[in-house]
């Protein structure tokens, strides 16, 4: 399944989805798909990856050389699972609060299998 195709089907199958991107080392987007203005799910996405990095960051200096495999960052509004692709791509999946978290984490694992296979 191409890329482009596994960020729609987790956008259109998790409930209150905003939007999903696959973003570089950097930062810079790669691909999305999303139900809002582009620019604010790249905006998003270039900044949740600085999380990330912080935490591969951590891992490494506790000297464990793992990735997490997602992270879920609540706000009063949205929930943003981040996880890494591999070492140098990210998916960042954005939804309204009122998602249930463990469905949306259900959909974003799917699809990082499926992008891992494309990469």
């Amino acid at each position: 399944m191409a890329i482009q195709a596994a960020l729609e089907k987790l956008v259109r199958s998790t409930p209150q989805s905003i939007g999903a991107i696959l973003v570089d080392w950097e930062g810079e987007a790669v691909q999305e798909f999303c139900y809002c203005d582009p620019y604010e799910i790249r905006f998003i996405a270039a900044h949740k990856a600085i999380i990330l990095a912080a935490f591969k960051e951590l891992h490494v200096d506790a000297g464990q050389n793992v990735l997490p495999d997602e992270i879920v960052v609540t706000s009063s509004g949205v929930h943003l699972i981040i996880g890494s692709v591999d070492q140098d791509y990210s998916l960042v999946l954005s939804t309204d609060r009122s998602c249930p978290v463990s469905l949306a984490r259900h959909h974003f694992r799917e699809a990082l299998l499926e992008i891992r296979k494309e990469i």
